[in-house]
């Protein structure tokens, strides 16, 4: 049985399943700062802490959508190693996102995983989907549900070095 066929069997019998929770991050105001710095998105509403709590409901600041969207690359690293013969992880994109609930400066996140679907893409490449839910420390509410899908790369998809 070659990496990827012993991969498969692993993760089809864990379809449905809770696969796990990250650690907590906390998203503050700089990190909000530096997001909003690297995407030139400087919207008031997460960058000028006065006036976002003057004239919003949210009482302050809020992440952006697209941060609380990119620290599911973090959260991976605390719920989902790598598979056994598997060369590298990629994003392959989503399926369904909504934005759930506002993030305020000071927030604790925290992703949440549970694995819907494990299917060969190729000969090489093993897709999976998860839902993902981030999690707002205090909330009922999560700050976003996405249905994520990943890549796995077996050794043989690699190209070889001359």
């Amino acid at each position: 049985m070659t990496p990827l066929e012993q991969a498969l069997h692993q993760e089809q019998a864990r379809i449905g399943q809770d696969i796990g929770h990250s650690d907590w991050i906390t998203v503050d105001q700089a990190m909000i700062d530096r997001f909003a710095e690297v995407t030139m998105d400087d919207q008031w509403i997460h960058v000028d802490p006065a006036r976002a709590a003057a004239e919003t409901p949210f009482g302050g600041t809020i992440a952006h959508g697209f941060l609380t969207l990119s620290l599911g690359s973090r959260f991976v690293y605390d719920v989902l190693p790598p598979l056994p013969g598997q060369a590298m992880g990629i994003n392959y994109g989503f399926d369904k996102l909504r934005f759930l609930a506002p993030v305020p400066a000071g927030a604790r996140l925290r992703g949440h995983f549970r694995l819907l679907e494990a299917r060969p893409r190729s000969a090489t490449e093993l897709l999976r989907k998860y839902a993902l839910s981030v999690e707002i420390e205090g909330s009922e509410t999560p700050a976003l549900a996405a249905e994520w899908l990943t890549l796995s790369l077996f050794e043989q998809a690699l190209p070889k070095a001359n």
